[in-house]
């Protein structure tokens, strides 16, 4: 059936009908709220490109977690910034890290709240890379062991779930087998399944002072170019024990999780990654775009690709938005 009969504007005449009528919807249950803590006291340091989003202390970072609830989102994922960094990110793994130290903070003061731990040496070694060097790179298997040890730290501090961006060939495995080991069989492992090698974290390393100090993170992390990888990528984590797979970014990466949410079926989550953030807020900044109508357009956009969960640093705003 054609024009005349078929009249598409029919449905689209007023808000009601559009609402009653829509195909994908954004609940404030999809998000996740990334967070940075920071060593040190009385810190609230906002990044400077990153409009809105801050180094926060512990104990500023428990405000912050409870105005998080309020607004009903249901989780955060929580990265660390710790006050000294050597070659091995020994933080990382400390009881008495910096991250550790976060999550049994947020537990006490929020324990509704799901606290995901992001699992990775970046933030934590002097070199910026994701693992034990050797020879100029990142030594893989060297780096399961000490990736192994931080996620048991986490979840011995109260992490409801671990979240390994190292991109390491083994760790989810690794993880799971001491995670077991160490009776957290409970504790579920959310993987960068298919984490790229892209343009788009610039910002972020503002916030976690994570630039590496030489080179780049292209032999471990993906091609941007390769689909086909991420799905070998996400079978891989899946075998060796992932609860969640995620795709990041998310934003010109919007096939891949569509071709992850047709191939499998654990929960898949999407990272609306610090550069996506920065470009909104900056045009809007500017006047060239309505910047709260193109960042829930982006949301809608991946969560309509496929994703169950999206990881935002504009989720405060979006719960704001569909609360009204």
């Amino acid at each position: 059936m054609g024009f005349p009969e078929y009249r598409g504007r029919r449905l689209r005449r007023n808000e009601t009908l559009r609402r009653m009528v829509r195909e994908t919807k954004l609940s404030v249950d999809d998000l996740i709220y990334p967070l940075f803590v920071a060593a040190g006291k009385n810190i609230r340091r906002e990044v400077p490109s990153m409009p809105g989003v801050f180094n926060l202390s512990v104990e500023n970072l428990a405000k912050e977690a409870r105005e998080v609830a309020r607004l009903g989102i249901p989780a955060v994922l929580l990265f660390g910034i710790p006050a000294k960094k050597d070659p091995l990110g020994k933080d990382a793994y400390s009881d008495r890290g910096i991250v550790q130290t976060a999550v049994r903070a947020l537990k006490d003061a929020v324990p509704e709240l799901v606290v995901i731990t992001d699992v990775c040496f970046c933030e934590y070694t002097d070199h910026g890379h994701c693992g034990i060097l050797k020879d100029g790179d990142v030594d893989n298997d060297a780096t399961l062991e000490i990736l192994a040890k931080s996620a048991v730290s986490h979840a011995r501090a109260g992490a409801d779930i671990v979240a390994p961006s190292d991109m390491m060939d083994g760790r989810v495995g690794a993880i799971r087998r001491a995670l077991d080991k160490e009776r957290f069989r409970n504790v579920p492992i959310m993987s960068y399944a298919a984490k790229y090698a892209g343009g788009f974290y610039g910002p972020f390393r503002d916030a976690a002072d994570s630039t590496p100090s030489f080179g780049d993170r292209r032999s471990y992390q993906m091609d941007p170019p390769n689909a086909r990888e991420a799905l070998r990528e996400v079978a891989l984590d899946i075998e060796e024990g992932a609860d969640i797979v995620m795709v990041k970014p998310a934003l010109s990466y919007l096939d891949v999780i569509h071709r992850v949410r047709e191939r499998f079926d654990l929960p898949v989550a999407a990272y609306n990654v610090s550069g996506e953030y920065s470009m909104v807020k900056g045009a809007a900044k500017l006047g060239w775009i309505d910047g709260d109508r193109v960042m829930m357009e982006i949301l809608v956009s991946i969560k309509r690709a496929g994703a169950d969960l999206i990881i935002t640093y504009a989720a405060k705003e979006a719960a704001r938005a569909l609360g009204r």
